[in-house]
């Protein structure tokens, strides 16, 4: 038997991407939480959804996410941080909304508007499972992205965000006045 105490980091990245294939590739709640302790918590912050404890996880899951996101969703990694007890990864969520997404955009009808969404997934480990994640987005970006807020009106970007961090020679700077000229 293994003694989960003494992992690595490298075998703390092989859970997380574990975890997250069982979300996305596979829709397998059961295997997604096999990935977690007995009670773990998750919190999608710009919404405050997820739950605490395995049957507010698993409800989550099963209600609003493992297997409910669009079937064009893909996953672009920027990077990893892996640490003694946290991996952290800073990525890129590209989807059509052309299903209902209750954790990211509650009450609101699919808009059929293609999204690219910056985010930062932060998992806390204990003993080689995953004790929380805490997934962190601009929801004002969102929420340009699929026309629900005016980036005219307000100092906010849509898919400019992820797109300047996928390609460092799009301009910087694009909301502050005296660059624009």
């Amino acid at each position: 038997m293994r003694d989960h105490t003494a992992l690595n980091t490298a075998d703390l990245g092989a859970v997380f991407d574990a975890h997250v294939k069982y979300e996305f590739v596979d829709h397998d709640v059961d295997a997604t939480m096999r990935t977690m302790v007995a009670e773990p918590y998750l919190l999608n912050l710009p919404t405050v959804a997820g739950g605490v404890g395995a049957v507010e996880v698993r409800r989550f899951y099963e209600r609003y996410f493992v297997g409910k996101m669009p079937a064009d969703t893909t996953i672009t990694r920027i990077s990893r941080t892996v640490g003694q007890d946290q991996v952290i990864d800073e990525l890129v969520l590209s989807f059509t909304h052309n299903v209902p997404l209750d954790y990211m955009l509650p009450g609101v009808p699919p808009t059929g508007k293609h999204v690219e969404l910056p985010h930062v997934v932060v998992m806390k480990f204990e003993h080689g499972r995953i004790a929380h994640e805490h997934i962190y987005w601009d929801q004002a970006s969102l929420l340009v992205q699929v026309g629900l807020l005016d980036p005219k009106r307000l100092p906010v970007v849509g898919v400019e965000q992820a797109r300047k961090l996928l390609d460092k020679s799009l301009p910087s700077n694009i909301l502050l006045k005296a660059e624009r000229g």
